[in-house]
């Protein structure tokens, strides 16, 4: 059974840093997807950032350059470090978890389980 439990939401000032993680209870995929979303007040959930069972990342445009996702195996962890943080940032941050191929992990993609998520508040 899948479980994932997101902590370190915090709030911030604009231009802080922080990492949020994600403690994560996986099923026996051969291969898996990872990702971090987020849903600002009053709006839908986006994509933040994916990662392969492999390591390979992907960011969506606003993120790359800025965030970092990480999966460490060995702590079943997911991390996403994230600096230069502005207001329109702030919401609830979701770690997500599918078996996927690397082909189809995608900040965008679909996924069929979900964290209770974690509050990111950045303050101007």
């Amino acid at each position: 059974q899948v479980r994932l439990e997101e902590s370190g939401g915090d709030s911030v000032q604009t231009g802080g840093s922080l990492r949020v993680s994600c403690d994560v209870t996986l099923a026996n995929w051969w291969t898996y997807c990872l990702a971090w979303f987020r849903r600002p007040p009053g709006k839908e959930r986006e994509g933040v950032a994916s990662v392969v069972s492999d390591g390979r990342a992907r960011y969506v445009d606003s993120a790359n350059g800025r965030f970092t996702i990480t999966w460490d195996r060995t702590e079943n962890t997911l991390y996403l470090q994230m600096t230069n943080l502005q207001p329109e940032e702030t919401g609830t941050y979701y770690c997500a978890a599918e078996g996927k191929v690397a082909s189809d992990c995608r900040p965008e993609g679909w996924f069929g389980n979900w964290g209770q998520g974690t509050q990111v508040t950045v303050s101007s």
